[in-house]
């Protein structure tokens, strides 16, 4: 190609690429810039909710039997019977277990045939006395003889007395070859099986528990105790006040307490070694559900009932170490306010200080809100419970 056609192209090549790019650079550019500002922002609002409260507090604690018999024979010998099923509910005076009755029964048929024997001895000889002293009155006898026949009549009824304790002692062996259950309640199984031998206080059955009611253990921290001194009234030991206090459980992968009971006990002592205090509730069981040894987490009042303001999580935002709530004014002008939270109660946040109950608060679209600036609020009503 001629070089000077070159050099024309080349030119014709650049003003064509300059004029795409002033193009586009002008299509970039609106043909009318959008005006500044806008309307406020949209949010939700509510006033908080403000009713009769009480605060809860939550510990983890354990179920134990009111009753609790570890089953085990009183007299020794081979295990004749067992009647009872594994895990059934007894009640008091069931028979449970025999052991093999006859050595007992013939004991106590000895004890019997021997105490028949002292008596016969104890009639002859009161008998022999009274003759004694008869004659002794008409001097046809010596004083002697009839002390030797009044020592003997003493002798017999002390042999009597002692043939009737042996009597009853056999009956209480025989007795206690049927084991009985001692308490109501539910069994474990069969520890020995028939056949077996067992040993008086020493061989071990199987064991029973009480189910309803049934007792519900947790231990609270010094602070807390004291706190529960001053706002309940919850003393210790036999003088503790705090009997009759209602208390709610809620069984473990329970989300809400299900459970009703009563608190009934607060030990004597703080516990050296923990620094805590051991309280104890009453639990209603009637459908045998709670096992004893289950965990639970107890929600126990913390507080007499007050005014309390309630608002969702939601409404209350951090800054740094702080908890601010945003309040809108009649204008519309929001406003940041430092709040000191409590527990949570039917769902709702506690508000200890830094609102009254009459404000308007933002619970909603707190990421559009700015201090001093103007927001369009929608009023929205809480339910009194959340949960």
């Amino acid at each position: 190609m001629h070089p000077a056609l070159r050099s024309r192209l080349s030119s014709l090549l650049v003003l064509a690429s300059a004029g795409a790019l002033a193009g586009t650079l002008a299509g970039a550019v609106p043909a009318h810039a959008q005006a500044p500002g806008g309307p406020p922002p949209k949010v939700t609002v509510a006033k908080p909710v403000v009713r009769e409260i009480v605060e809860q507090d939550q510990y983890t604690g354990r179920f134990d039997p009111i009753e609790f018999v570890e089953v085990r024979a009183r007299v020794t010998g081979y295990l004749d019977k067992i009647q009872f099923t594994d895990g059934a509910t007894v009640k008091k005076g069931d028979v449970l277990f025999v052991i093999d009755r006859r050595p007992y029964k013939a004991a106590l048929e000895q004890a019997q045939a021997a105490l028949t024997s002292a008596k016969a001895r104890l009639s002859f000889t009161q008998t022999d006395l009274e003759r004694a002293q008869t004659l002794s009155r008409g001097g046809n006898i010596s004083e002697q003889v009839t002390d030797q026949r009044r020592q003997a009549s003493q002798t017999a009824q002390a042999d009597v007395d002692s043939a009737e304790a042996a009597l009853r002692n056999a009956q209480l062996n025989y007795d206690f070859t049927e084991v009985k259950s001692p308490i109501d309640g539910r069994i474990s199984r069969r520890l020995v099986t028939e056949g077996n031998i067992v040993i008086t206080d020493q061989t071990m059955l199987t064991t029973i528990v009480s189910l309803d009611p049934i007792y519900f253990g947790f231990t609270v921290d010094e602070k807390s105790f004291l706190k529960y001194q001053n706002s309940l009234n919850i003393g210790m030991g036999q003088t503790q006040r705090g009997k009759g206090v209602p208390i709610m459980i809620a069984l473990t992968g329970e989300e809400k307490p299900t459970r009703k009971g009563t608190l009934d006990f607060v030990d004597n002592r703080v516990d050296n070694q923990t620094g805590t205090v051991l309280l104890r509730a009453t639990v209603e069981n009637p459908d045998g559900f709670i096992k004893p040894g289950l965990f639970g987490i107890v929600s126990m009042p913390a507080t007499k009932p007050f005014r309390g303001v309630l608002l969702p999580d939601e409404a209350v935002s951090a800054n740094q170490d702080k908890r601010i709530v945003y309040l809108v004014s009649e204008d519309g002008t929001a406003s940041a306010r430092d709040v000191k939270l409590g527990p949570k109660v039917d769902g709702y946040r506690v508000i200890r200080e830094g609102l009254k109950g009459d404000e308007t608060v933002v619970i909603n679209g707190l990421a559009r809100v700015r201090p001093g600036a103007k927001v369009t609020p929608e009023m929205q009503t809480l339910p009194p419970s959340k949960s």
